[in-house]
């Protein structure tokens, strides 16, 4: 969909209310995303797509969302898996080259589908997401989640499916999924320098996205805190089928 009418602080497009509703939508997705670790950046991912052309969507979502993951893995920094991050960070090295070079050559549809039914197996056949050794897991799924993010943006859900299955307490979760998204989000960007991108001309909404992004994260901190585990692993396994039969319905009507 193209850009709304309107321009409000210089950019084109953009007027007061859409700033607002934009800022609004990054603190509540932001807030999902602290309780359940998942689902944040494919709502809002769906609310931008109202305002912004695909070419903008992409790098301005993984801009805002960099803020977000942040904000989640400084929460919770101290439960941390830390030893995810130097084989994840090696796959998303490799992930980020190789899908910045066919940025615009993989049927978008393909990607949508072979995400949501992975997602799909993952959230219910748990063992799946612990095959093989750790260290080879992560770096082959920081491959994974950056090469498709190139092409998709919101990635986050599959890697929760990972997360989730090896962490010993949800607050270990939401730490290490912050972290890594992070890690995949920084890689993103570097690539869509490298390929020529420009979106300057946002950055005051972006900025506003970024900080009530933290806003809803330091929130739902809290209100993760009163979760019982119990009801937080029914909750994100909910989220993950609810967002992998959503993927696959869209990819099924690309074809």
């Amino acid at each position: 969909m193209d850009i709304a009418d309107g321009q409000f602080l210089g950019m084109v497009g953009i007027n007061a209310w859409v700033f607002a509703g934009l800022s609004l939508a990054a603190a509540t997705t932001a807030f999902i995303a602290a309780i359940v670790g998942t689902a944040g950046g494919l709502l809002l991912i769906a609310v931008m797509a109202f305002v912004f052309p695909p070419a903008l969507l992409i790098p301005i979502h993984t801009v805002v969302q960099l803020g977000a993951a942040g904000s989640m893995a400084i929460s919770r920094w101290r439960y941390l898996m830390r030893e995810t991050v130097l084989p994840f960070t090696i796959g998303t090295v490799i992930g980020a080259a190789i899908g910045g070079q066919i940025f615009v050559s993989l049927p978008e549809n393909l990607l949508l589908l072979a995400l949501g039914v992975s997602i799909l197996a993952l959230a219910w056949v748990p063992k799946i997401a612990r095959f093989g050794p750790e260290r080879g897991r992560f770096a082959f799924m920081g491959f994974v989640v950056t090469f498709l993010g190139i092409f998709i943006s919101a990635t986050g859900t599959l890697l929760a499916s990972f997360t989730v299955a090896i962490a010993p307490d949800r607050r270990n979760h939401i730490a290490t999924l912050g972290a890594l998204m992070s890690i995949v989000h920084i890689a993103k960007l570097a690539a869509f320098i490298l390929l020529g991108v420009s979106f300057g001309n946002y950055v005051p909404l972006i900025a506003a996205m970024i900080v009530t992004s933290f806003i809803g994260t330091w929130i739902g901190k809290y209100a993760l805190d009163i979760v019982p585990e119990r009801l937080f692993r029914i909750a994100i396994q909910t989220m993950l089928t609810l967002m992998a039969l959503r993927l696959i319905w869209v990819a099924l009507e690309g074809f």
